[in-house]
């Protein structure tokens, strides 16, 4: 619903990315990119190196978050939000004593927040695309070279 909303109130023009904004959501997108990959290669990995990728997607969000304001943070915002469980989740058993509140994931939820980076990289690239002027340009003209 997040990428959804964003990008309706990009296509609305009620959210109109500033090119600083841009290059700070592009930033944040190849940092979610570098951290999490594709899903075979994530899924091989010992959850405790699953886990560990997970909360360096939460460090890209909230370092890129402090860096903005406006709609771009509220956007941010919200996406750290949506993955807030990770920061309650262990990898190693509690052989004694509490664990401060964490709990052992199923291997399901590990594959349901990747997956959910995964959309919110999606995302952020769709709302940071360069948008053309496609009614400037005829169907029946070709562009230079073509």
């Amino acid at each position: 619903m997040l990428a959804e909303d964003a990008e309706r109130q990009i296509q609305d023009q009620v959210w109109k990315l500033e090119p600083s904004d841009r290059a700070l959501a592009l930033e944040a997108q190849a940092g979610l990119r570098d951290v999490v990959g594709p899903p075979d290669v994530r899924e091989a990995l010992p959850q405790i190196k699953r886990l560990e990728h997970l909360r360096e997607t939460l460090a890209v969000l909230a370092i890129s978050l402090a860096r903005t304001h406006g709609r771009l943070a509220w956007f941010l915002s919200g996406a750290l939000n949506a993955l807030e469980p990770v920061l309650r989740w262990r990898a190693l058993p509690a052989d004694r004593g509490g664990t401060f509140g964490t709990v052992l994931p199923s291997p399901e939820e590990y594959t349901e927040a990747e997956d959910a980076v995964r959309r919110l990289q999606d995302a952020l690239a769709h709302i940071t695309a360069e948008t053309s002027d496609l009614g400037s340009v005829r169907p029946d003209q070709q562009p230079d070279g073509v």
